[in-house]
């Protein structure tokens, strides 16, 4: 069975502007690009503070555009739900990330009345090559 998206990339934008300002505190980086069955994705352009000596994306970026790109995953499925939360998040650095926009993608594989847990996956923007993966789960809160 596919699950079908109830919110749109503008309105998962809009949300994440409206409720969630201090992603946007170096401008708007993180960007909702697609919504589809079951899937999300995001976009980032990291600026000079999300590098690392030796010209790559910092592992604490990377988590976070998978931490957040399940979280909007998430929401394109069930509404805008601001309580929802992390509980668990394990990531693999595959790969060394260039200093370039990076785009993600996260897939439902679970979403239950009170748990739901997404895998993301982060390759270059104009590469195939996947340079972190990450399994999160997400606490519902009740409606």
């Amino acid at each position: 069975m596919a699950l079908t998206p109830i919110m749109t990339v503008d309105d998962l934008n809009g949300f994440m502007d409206r409720d969630f300002p201090q992603l946007h505190a170096d401008g708007r980086l993180f960007l909702v690009s697609a919504v589809g069955p079951g899937t999300a994705a995001m976009r980032l352009d990291p600026i000079e503070r999300h590098l690392r000596p030796g010209g790559t994306v910092s592992g604490p970026t990377l988590f976070t555009l998978c931490d957040v790109t399940s979280y909007v995953t998430i929401l394109a499925h069930i509404g805008p739900v601001a309580l929802a939360v992390t509980t668990n998040l394990s990531i693999n650095f595959l790969l060394r990330p260039p200093p370039g926009p990076l785009e993600c993608r996260g897939e439902i594989l679970k979403l239950g009345k009170r748990l739901a847990v997404v895998e993301t996956r982060i390759r270059p923007a104009d590469g195939d090559e996947i340079v972190a993966q990450a399994t999160a789960t997400f606490s519902i809160p009740p409606r």
